[in-house]
């Protein structure tokens, strides 16, 4: 299959402090992908680094090639045309990503005039059109507002009218849902599934929530301190989870169907970069932790069915050996 973006042996650093460590992962032109995990493991990081979006102070290693070329170390020119044109992303917080003092149809048209060369009254055309798209109600007058007058929930349509302005091949959206209400959620993630059909855009979706990555996602990355642990189609990680902390994850989660059962809870927590264990980041948590996963970083075992996981455990044998030493 032909691949929209190739990120290969990724790594950031902060004052030598690792944030990354080494991710790989592949989009595929139209897929939608699901990166999970608990705060700090790195999912944002991931893609403001492939965007260069990260301060000056980062050391950034690796390959992110989007269409083949290159964007690491790329110009800044060739990076402005990138993001926001063929690469979108939009955040968590709508408030905090648009101008407080700048009507919308501003907002939009800025965008417009910057990835499309449209100005004047056929920007503002066409970000009524846009507004429409999103499913904002009387968009014409809309134009006019500044972001104060609309509710959170409409100001995130907005954040993804001026994300769309660009024509993006791929949308990220980094926890989109998180500072809404559940019902908001819900119309803010049928939006997005039904602008990438429409659209034929991939979608690469942040968040913390397994839920909402189920009913959203073709497939699943599950990352951890750093890496990604595990990644494998929805349905098959949550009908055969592989790593511990998959496993955590979704004991975590209340069953929908059949008896009550006591959630499980992962105990500790991301360890720091500073005091990164020696072997696997998650061994001092991992209640099948054997002797090895404390000296020894694992290795990406791939699995069938396009399933894929960073854990002795999945070795061919490990298990069996581990209960004969027993």
């Amino acid at each position: 299959m032909a691949r929209l973006v190739e990120i290969r042996n990724l790594a950031v650093t902060f004052d030598g402090q690792p944030a990354l460590r080494g991710v790989d992962l592949d989009i595929a032109p139209g897929e939608a992908v699901g990166l999970v995990g608990e705060s700090g493991c790195g999912k944002s990081v991931t893609w403001l680094a492939a965007l260069g979006l990260l301060p000056a102070k980062a050391r950034v290693t690796g390959s992110v090639r989007l269409g083949g070329a290159e964007l690491l170390g790329a110009p800044a020119a060739t990076l402005d045309r990138v993001r926001g044109g063929r690469v979108a992303m939009i955040f968590q917080d709508p408030a905090s990503s648009l101008n407080p003092v700048h009507r919308i149809g501003r907002q939009i048209a800025e965008a417009l005039a910057l990835h499309r060369g449209i100005t004047g009254a056929t920007a503002r055309a066409e970000a009524k059109r846009l507004l429409d798209q999103v499913g904002i109600p009387d968009a014409a007058r809309r134009l006019d507002a500044y972001p104060h007058e609309l509710s959170g929930g409409q100001n995130q349509r907005v954040m993804i009218a001026i994300a769309l302005a660009g024509r993006p091949e791929l949308l990220v959206a980094d926890e989109p849902t998180t500072a809404l209400d559940v019902t908001i959620q819900a119309q803010i993630l049928e939006l997005l599934a039904a602008l990438r059909r429409e659209l034929g855009m991939a979608l690469v979706l942040i968040s913390h929530d397994l839920g909402v990555v189920a009913e959203s996602c073709e497939r699943v990355c599950v990352m951890y301190a750093g890496r990604i642990v595990e990644e494998a189609p929805v349905a098959r990680l949550f009908a055969a989870p592989t790593h511990p902390y998959t496993q955590g994850l979704l004991g975590a989660l209340p069953p929908l169907h059949g008896p009550r059962r006591p959630l499980s809870a992962i105990p500790g927590g991301v360890p720091e970069p500073w005091a990164m264990p020696p072997g696997c980041a998650f061994a001092p948590r991992c209640p099948h932790a054997a002797e090895a996963c404390a000296v020894t970083l694992p290795a990406v075992v791939v699995l069938p069915g396009g399933h894929r996981a960073a854990c002795l455990r999945a070795l061919p044998g490990f298990g069996s050996d581990e209960r004969a030493a027993a």
